[in-house]
């Protein structure tokens, strides 16, 4: 594999809750090169989502740490994008306006702003629906918006935090092609957490597999079906064989958890 660009080393995460201290994640430690995509997968509650908050700097491992090209990330920084499962967007702005509020904040002139805006309104398919409110929006449109929005400062690291999960099938199936070609046309380094073995054998180029809580890697699984994919592939033999592997692991890393 080429050299790492983002780095897990060593991550342990526990929270205070009432009965005492609580365990997300137990010494957890891969690698994702530059213009890798790597899907993490595990049981609920072993602390998938955590580990990504930890990655984009929201919150602080109680021990290991997160490196960028081999330097310490541990804040919020335009280098590193987020996309939550809820697409979160500010219902009194438009697709435009909220794609376009970290280059507000960023202050960038507005010439500057609109031909960003745009752009991304193309690249996700949203383009003729800028003027629209998130109330008018579809699921998988409302989704595509805040992909946009965390696109809009050319993050070279995006964290994606099971985006399709609260999709029907169908439109998860076509977002899910939306974010190959995406990823085709930059390579961008990808992090995303999903539940679905398949969803991950389609996109990704390897897959972390995460034990019952606490998390802890019991599996790093290489995808080698060849790019470019289409949903065609997720019944083929191939793809299959792969989420087989997949839902072994994951039943072994939930016996290793209780």
């Amino acid at each position: 594999m080429a050299e790492a660009f983002l780095q897990i080393r060593h991550l342990s995460a526990s929270f205070r809750g009432y009965q005492g201290d609580l365990s997300a994640l137990d010494d957890v430690s891969f690698d994702v090169a530059r213009g890798e995509f790597v899907c993490l997968i595990g049981p609920s509650g072993c602390g998938k989502s955590t580990l990504l908050r930890i990655a984009a700097g929201l919150l602080q491992p109680t021990r290991g740490e997160v490196l960028l090209e081999g330097k310490p990330h541990s804040t919020p920084h335009k280098r590193v994008g987020l996309v939550f499962q809820q697409p979160a967007l500010l219902p009194w702005r438009t697709v435009a306006d909220n794609i376009a509020l970290p280059l507000e904040m960023e202050g960038l002139p507005a010439r500057d702003i609109r031909a960003r805006t745009d752009a991304l309104l193309a690249q996700v398919g949203l383009s003729g629906f800028e003027a629209e409110y998130p109330i008018h929006l579809s699921g998988g449109m409302a989704q595509r918006t805040a992909m946009a929005r965390a696109l809009a400062q050319n993050p070279e690291v995006l964290l994606l935090d099971e985006p399709f999960g609260a999709l029907d099938a169908l439109t998860r199936e076509r977002m899910a092609v939306e974010l190959l070609r995406l990823w085709e046309r930059d390579k961008r380094t990808v992090l995303m957490v999903t539940h679905s073995v398949e969803e991950a054998a389609l996109l990704s180029d390897r897959v972390i597999v995460l034990s019952a809580r606490p998390g802890r890697v019991v599996d790093n699984v290489n995808v080698t079906l060849p790019r470019p994919r289409s949903a065609a592939l997720l019944v083929t033999p191939e793809l299959q064989q792969i989420a087989g592997r997949l839902r072994a692991s994951l039943s072994q890393g939930d016996e290793a958890g209780r």
